[in-house]
């Protein structure tokens, strides 16, 4: 049996937050690193939260249209340079395939680092008329990009799992309403399905997506400080559509240019729900998205109490799984009470309930929530009413522990001389710009900080700006990303 220094967590969140990350992903059981560097392999836990993250989205975003579709990973090198001022920020992160076998193939194959090149060329042969239109298609997909110096599983990998969404108008109008639709759908599955607080704006224009007219994002603070950008959706105008022939007639047999947007978020997500929502003990998951939302653990220390201490705990199963809840049983005879308890800790389950020989003859269960470790006794009779609302209480509340660090890490300032030290602390920073890129560098280059964010409703800021003394543009937010 393995001892508790080889099973749990043996490093403060607080003290060694990266040391802690990558010990929680690992004896979480969520990943594993694969033989090739840059790469991880998503274990059954890892990738059923990414299943719940997928089903979720997948399911509004069949529902407001979008359909999806499969692309190959494999670009042709002449296809990308049909975009080269899109293609050149990618470039130095492409892995390239030159041979087949042994010969030396002659146009070099791009393994995918996103798709805008290989879906609009095909979407110019897809689209005809305003009949066509809107095209709305989600690929759920792979994409490869060289991360090779600095690499953390679910942050930065050189491959990872995400979903794309290109989509196509006739209007400009039509699609930039398609922009900020999407990105008020991954809010809201960030927020009650994640139980993450995000910030939504646009990105500045040195932060923009390459080949956007602009970019919306959602940013939030990790416990360590950094900024994480939890997804974005892009308006590209027809910045796609003109280089790649996406055209069609409109209804007076005119031919016009096709309006275009793109967006999409990653399993970064579960990046962020294990940074944001962990303790030192290991991994606490919201309700929405675990994989086993309730274990219980049945006690017994003789085989006279096993029959019936496992009967109950059976019954308890099947209320519960008839409930809609994904339930676990822990029958492992070999294991103390004790070891289970902070296995399934380590694991982040929700709930644990615990029942025993006392249990069963006060007519009662022990539930004991994973997020503030809290027990409380619950009457069988109230088994099949009350958890369900003790889980939405678990969801609620961590998602207002995690909104009270970002209000808590997010400070305002007008002087520049206390930017730094504030960055240092592990703060946002929200304060006036001009709007100018300048003063954007120079920020940059001495406090290695960028504009994360331009929030919704910042625009027209009465401040000054907080480097150069202008009449601020907006009031920004500020921070270090990882």
């Amino acid at each position: 049996m393995l001892n508790k220094e080889e099973v749990g967590i043996t490093v403060s969140k607080k003290e060694d937050f990266s040391e802690w990350y990558t010990q929680v992903v690992l004896k979480a059981q969520l990943a594993d690193y694969a033989p090739v560097k840059g790469l991880i392999v998503l274990r059954p836990d890892g990738y059923a939260i990414w299943e719940s993250i997928r089903t979720i989205l997948d399911e509004k975003l069949k529902k407001t249209g979008h359909r999806n579709g499969f692309l190959p990973i494999l670009i042709p090198e002449s296809l990308l340079g049909k975009e080269k001022s899109h293609f050149a920020g990618f470039n130095p992160e492409v892995f390239w395939v030159t041979h087949s076998g042994d010969t030396e193939i002659g146009d070099r194959l791009a393994l995918r680092p996103t798709s805008e090149t290989l879906a609009y060329s095909l979407y110019s042969k897809w689209i005809q008329s305003w009949r066509d239109l809107p095209l709305k298609i989600n690929f759920w997909n792979t994409a490869l990009r060289a991360e090779i110096k600095a690499t953390k599983p679910f942050l930065r990998t050189s491959e990872f799992l995400w979903q794309e969404g290109h989509t196509v108008h006739a209007t400009q109008e039509e699609a930039e309403s398609e922009v900020l639709a999407i990105l008020e759908i991954y809010k809201k599955t960030v927020e009650e399905e994640l139980a993450i607080p995000v910030i939504t704006g646009k990105k500045s224009n040195k932060e923009k997506f390459v080949g956007a007219v602009y970019t919306t994002t959602m940013e939030s603070i990790m416990p360590d400080g950094k900024a994480l950008q939890m997804g974005t959706s892009h308006f590209l105008g027809q910045n796609f559509s003109k280089p790649f022939d996406v055209k069609f007639l409109d209804k007076n047999n005119v031919e016009n240019y096709a309006w275009q947007t793109s967006w999409g978020v990653s399993w970064r997500l579960i990046g962020a729900t294990i940074m944001v929502h962990g303790d030192d003990k290991g991994l606490v998951l919201p309700p929405r998205v675990a994989p086993i939302q309730i274990v219980i653990v049945p006690i017994y220390y003789s085989d006279k109490d096993a029959q019936r201490v496992n009967q109950k705990a059976d019954e308890v199963e099947r209320l519960l799984v008839s409930k809609g809840l994904r339930v676990h049983v822990d029958r492992r005879d070999e294991l103390t009470p004790g070891f289970k308890y902070n296995e399934w800790e380590l694991r982040g389950v929700p709930l644990r309930i615990e029942i025993g020989p006392k249990d069963l003859d006060k007519q009662k269960v022990t539930v004991a929530r994973r997020h503030n470790r809290q027990k409380s006794d619950l009457p069988f009779d109230k088994i099949g009413s009350e958890i369900g609302t003790i889980l939405q209480q678990i969801q609620d509340e961590m998602f207002t522990a995690a909104k009270k660090m970002l209000d808590d890490r997010t400070v305002t300032l007008t002087d520049y001389s206390r930017f730094k030290p504030e960055l240092e602390k592990g703060h946002f920073i929200k304060a006036p710009w001009c709007g100018n890129a300048t003063c954007e560098e120079k920020i940059k280059e001495e406090t290695m900080a960028d504009i994360r964010v331009i929030p919704f409703g910042s625009e027209n800021s009465t401040g000054k700006c907080i480097y150069c003394g202008q009449q601020g543009s907006a009031d920004v937010i500020f921070g270090r990303a990882y």
